[in-house]
């Protein structure tokens, strides 16, 4: 399984490439927001950080005209820029015209199998739903996530899932036993993924029976 970082903040990208765990960036216009800066100026920094890597940006456009005029101007931007697409008529209707382009599009804000099932029709190349907040509603995120492989699977479509809104470890755990081909998820959530407590305990009593070895490397 693909981990995607959810953020805007070029220090935390510049540091999960380091730990070589990173195959791609998803943004949005919050984490934009957050971030202070430039929209097109960070994603292009971004894309820079990463070459070769998929980095998602996000069309504000709501109409089909303004979302092909957006994105075509966003993937002009690097070689590695997926557009980023709501999962709207229009949305559907500019996913189609990127696919047919052969320029990589990832479809979001996704709630529903059959949502999916629409976005694969298109040619998405990243279909994402959004667990957490499914959650929040009192639905099932992961159950969705399982639909929609599923369906995937019965024919064919090679549309892959990236799991987004992600809360906590035990998302990606379930995303991962599914087969789900990507979670996108911020970057404290994946350093949470080294943390063990039977791992910092067997550690600590390495160091201290090697002090009392007295040797040195």
């Amino acid at each position: 399984m693909k981990f995607f970082v959810d953020t805007a903040d070029t220090k935390e990208i510049k540091e999960l490439r380091d730990l070589g765990v990173l195959d791609g960036v998803t943004t949005n216009p919050s984490l934009i927001l957050k971030s202070g800066r430039d929209f097109l100026e960070v994603v292009k920094e971004i894309c820079d950080l990463v070459p070769g890597l998929p980095v998602s940006a996000e069309v504000v456009a709501m109409d089909y005209n303004g979302m092909v005029q957006q994105g075509e101007k966003l993937s002009k931007i690097a070689k590695n820029v997926v557009i980023k697409l709501p999962l709207t008529e229009d949305g559907i209707k500019a996913c189609k015209y990127f696919s047919e382009k052969g320029i990589k599009t990832n479809v979001t804000l996704c709630f529903s199998a059959l949502q999916a099932l629409l976005a694969a029709k298109a040619g998405a190349t990243y279909i994402s739903p959004f667990v957490g907040r499914h959650d929040d509603v009192g639905f099932d995120g992961m159950a969705l996530i399982r639909d929609i492989k599923i369906i995937y699977s019965n024919y064919g479509y090679k549309t892959e899932i990236l799991v987004a809104s992600v809360r906590h470890p035990i998302h990606i755990l379930e995303a991962g036993r599914i087969g789900a081909d990507v979670c996108t998820v911020p970057a404290s959530t994946i350093k949470q993924l080294f943390k063990h407590p039977l791992t910092e305990n067997g550690l600590k009593k390495f160091l201290e029976d090697w002090e009392k070895t007295g040797q040195k490397i």
